[in-house]
């Protein structure tokens, strides 16, 4: 990306690899092929009908106006009593801050720690945004990769060789985007005590998809007594309440991290809105059985994905705990052609599983790890079905 006008920063920015696949669905779709799209990570759920009603409250209301940058005090309270509730993490309002979507605390708290040359641990594989966040305010990424084998978690041990004495911050999510992994209180414990020694350390946890785990009850690195002032928890309501268009992210962290977030997004844009606000307040505050249905389906869908995948010769997976994604190991594939193309990478594989089986995924280079694919199980159960049925057909052809 080049022009005399164009900054420098630009040259460090990727477009987003999820944003980018759903592009070329629709190219395809336009053409008049039935896409399936497994790239997108939204649920394919309506928002409550709860908490819509809550917004139009909102609006008739008169809840039109500018917002206070650390959010609306209602939604402030609401989620304060959900940390408490949920994550065993006390937090008065001068540890909050909303903001426009998760991804924004995630940059907020990127700008308010990272200097340049700083560097930044990401537990691999990572979200997208996670690596060009970090390049974009000058910081060094330092990706940690775990594999299918250890069920793409992090060790201590791992943890512990990659901090340098310029290591500042470190990044991961738990339940994982893209892996679906969920660690548990023994495993944050272990890595707790890691960063514990290391007094310079700074963790953001991203617990977006916290309320979309099958198994045990979820764990807050930040809930340990060892961790709360070396810890932002980012949350927001896009995908327990499927909210995405909605915009709403919000964060926990001490209070000299959460004045300087606020301080930054008071110079980029302001409070988020305010009917979003008070709809959340509601959702968060409220009846969880919609979001607790969604899990359902998505635990069974979740199988139903399992089951096709491992019944595709030369496809590893493992059993993800969380989220609405699996992410199996596609690098058998490697090297092998069905007499037309050769699939040499995972970009390869994405690209030529969505013009000739016309199903989108994302390639899991993306995502710091070239052996795998990302595939989003936000879709119904038919479509995976006949999803896992066209790869299949298409894959059995690679000798």
């Amino acid at each position: 990306m080049s022009h005399k006008f164009l900054s420098k920063r630009l040259d460090l920015v990727n477009e987003s690899a999820t944003i980018a696949m759903a592009q070329a669905a629709r190219e395809i779709a336009s053409q008049g092929h039935d896409v399936i799209s497994l790239s997108l990570g939204q649920p394919d759920f309506d928002t409550p009908d709860h908490v819509k009603q809550a917004a139009k409250d909102a609006l008739d209301n008169g809840y039109t106006n500018y917002t206070p940058v650390p959010g609306l005090p209602e939604f402030v309270d609401a989620i304060i009593a959900k940390f408490k509730r949920d994550n065993n993490l006390e937090f008065t309002k001068e540890n909050i801050v909303v903001s426009c979507g998760a991804k924004q605390s995630i940059s907020n708290l990127m700008n308010a720690l990272v200097d340049p040359g700083d560097e930044v641990i990401i537990f691999t594989p990572y979200w997208v945004s996670y690596f060009d966040i970090v390049t974009m305010v000058g910081g060094v990424p330092v990706c940690v990769k775990a594999g299918i084998e250890s069920d793409f978690k992090v060790t201590p041990e791992q943890l512990e060789a990659a901090i340098t004495d310029k290591s500042k911050v470190i990044i991961f999510s738990s339940p994982c985007n893209p892996t679906g992994s969920v660690y548990s209180e023994d495993e944050l414990h272990a890595l707790a005590k890691v960063i514990d020694e290391k007094q310079d350390l700074f963790v953001i946890s991203d617990e977006i998809y916290e309320y979309i785990n099958f198994g045990d009850k979820h764990t807050s690195i930040g809930s340990f007594d060892i961790m709360k002032d070396q810890v932002a928890t980012v949350n927001g309501m896009a995908k327990g309440f499927a909210m995405t268009g909605w915009r709403i992210g919000y964060m926990g962290a001490p209070a000299w991290l959460a004045k300087a977030c606020s301080a930054i997004q008071s110079q980029v844009t302001s409070g988020a809105a305010a009917f979003s606000q008070k709809a959340s307040a509601v959702a968060l505050s409220s009846d969880m059985s919609p979001t607790l249905e969604m899990k359902k389906a998505f635990l069974r869908r979740k199988q139903i994905m399992i089951d096709g995948l491992q019944a595709i010769d030369g496809i590893k997976t493992n059993d993800p705990q969380g989220a609405f994604y699996i992410f199996p190991d596609v690098s058998a594939f490697f090297g092998k052609t069905n007499g037309t193309v050769t699939i040499n990478n995972s970009a390869d594989f994405a690209i030529e599983l969505l013009k000739n089986a016309h199903v989108a995924t994302v390639a899991g280079s993306a995502f710091g790890d070239n052996d795998c694919i990302r595939l989003s199980y936000a879709a119904a159960d038919n479509q995976l079905h006949e999803a896992l049925r066209r790869m299949k057909a298409f894959l059995s052809e690679f000798k």
